[in-house]
């Protein structure tokens, strides 16, 4: 038996992380499709990451994990090894870890959840969580209302079902041809997850019978197509940091890959999927509107079709084998380049005098588009504690002209740069029914989050000299 190829299964299942909640189901669907490919499935676990409960800061723990997955994939006499992940620092990690390996590996992705429905609307996590919650801060509704919501929040297992940070990676991840298309969007629980799972079994055989390893696979192109795709489906800013971690694991690519090639990408690429943040729907509107296959031929004029996937045709290749008919619901969920939902720059890098290094921004999730161009006085809180004890403070002197600043929730700073970039709006102004201001700071926010808001300020506050850090 061990003269067949050893295809080893990370299983990152946890009573922890319900975004896992399907791995072991997964798990079992990629044995067969490697057993009916004359394989041998051996699984094994790493530690498993779920945002809620990633303390300190997912940040830290995804670099863990990372290396937890390269030395177990190292470790172990696998010649090919399916990766099963989801939530949105767990599919960075993987990938990180697997290029560093340079073994045939696979991520095998949980899926979105579905969304739920309070009084005839459908909501889901998580930005429905956020502006919810922002509503009943602002007194517009109560502690029954946001009881009920939180019900509906998230229904099923599986990642955020909007275009948060898991939905994201798990586009880029088709995108550099590591997954089969479906993979990137078939919710959690349907019958094509399970389907997805067989197939990665079987593709993970031929991958390690023709020793298909990212280093050979990933080329300058795959991570081009894979900016491309981030910016057509208004993504995560989260995805910058990962993309760019991924890129600096592959050492022939290594370098090629910074901010300014992320936004001169976004330039070039039109926003065309309408789904939350930067739209209205959710991942299984996208799924049913033919998801990846779709958005890749849409996207074909813009396409390095050279670049290979893990099945060993080019992505153009598989375009042309796999042709897309539109239909009426397809052209309202992922519009077409000459009908975008916004011409260019979803995601854009901008510098000045606080941020000659750079900071990023998702454009295409302001609420108010006013505020993209603005000028306003300076509300500044020096850390996430001073923000607590004074934002909601009756005595704030703030307006919705101001500018919301904080400082101190960088890498270092805080340390571990959490997601608490999305600064809430103080109450007094929520009351008023301000729902946008422009916030500017030195961490991440959830890709799930909207808004106006500045992110990634760098140098960060917490380094010496950095003009940030002088406001």
């Amino acid at each position: 038996m061990l003269s067949r190829p050893i295809i080893g299964i990370i299983n990152t299942a946890s009573g922890f992380n319900p975004c896992h909640g399907n791995a072991n189901q997964l798990l079992e669907a990629a044995k067969r499709g490697i057993h009916l490919k004359g394989g041998i499935a051996i699984d094994f676990p790493t530690i498993s990451l779920h945002e809620g409960f990633s303390h300190p800061t997912s940040m830290f723990l995804r670099n863990l994990m990372s290396m937890d997955t390269e030395e177990m994939i190292r470790a172990q006499p696998v010649d090919a090894c399916i990766m099963i992940g989801g939530c949105d620092k767990t599919v960075p990690a993987q990938i990180m870890g697997g290029i560093s390996a340079n073994r045939p590996v696979l991520p095998l992705l949980t899926g979105p959840m579905m969304p739920g429905s309070h009084r005839g609307k459908r909501i889901g996590a998580c930005t429905d969580c956020r502006n919810n919650w922002a509503s009943y801060r602002a007194g517009t509704i109560d502690m029954e209302e946001i009881a009920a919501i939180n019900e509906e929040l998230a229904p099923t297992i599986g990642t955020c079902g909007v275009m948060g940070t898991a939905s994201t990676m798990a586009c880029i991840t088709a995108a550099l041809g590591l997954i089969p298309v479906q993979g990137a969007f078939a919710p959690a629980v349907s019958a094509a997850r399970i389907r997805i799972a067989e197939q990665t079994g079987a593709n993970a055989v031929a991958a390690a019978q023709n020793r298909r390893t990212p280093q050979t696979i990933l080329s300058a192109e795959s991570f081009y197509n894979a900016a491309i795709v981030l910016q057509a489906i208004g993504g995560s800013t989260n995805a910058m940091v990962h993309l760019i971690a991924i890129v600096n694991r592959h050492p022939g690519v290594k370098g090629l890959i910074n901010l300014n090639t992320l936004d001169d990408v976004g330039r070039r690429t039109p926003l065309l999927v309408d789904l939350k943040p930067s739209g209205d729907n959710y991942m299984n509107d996208f799924h049913n509107a033919g998801g990846m296959l779709c958005l890749l031929h849409r996207l074909r004029p813009l396409l390095h079709l050279s670049a290979k996937t893990i099945t060993g045709e080019t992505l153009g290749e598989f375009l042309d084998r796999n042709a897309f008919r539109d239909f009426e619901y397809s052209l309202s969920i992922i519009r077409t380049l000459s009908d975008p939902l916004h011409v260019s720059s979803s995601l854009i890098v901008v510098e000045g005098n606080i941020a000659p290094n750079g900071a990023v921004m998702k454009a295409s999730a302001s609420k108010d588009k006013r505020l993209l161009r603005h000028t306003g006085p300076a509300v500044v809180f020096e850390n996430s504690s001073d923000l607590a004890s004074r934002l909601d403070d009756s005595d704030l002197d703030v307006t919705a002209d101001s500018v919301l600043v904080l400082k101190g929730i960088g890498p270092i700073g805080h340390p571990g740069m959490p997601e608490a970039g999305m600064i809430p709006i103080p109450r007094k102004l929520a009351a008023r029914r301000v729902a946008d201001m422009l916030r500017i700071s030195d961490g991440r926010m959830s890709g799930t989050a909207g808004e106006t808001i500045v992110l990634h300020i760098s140098p960060e506050s917490a380094i010496p000299g950095s003009p940030f850090g002088i406001i």
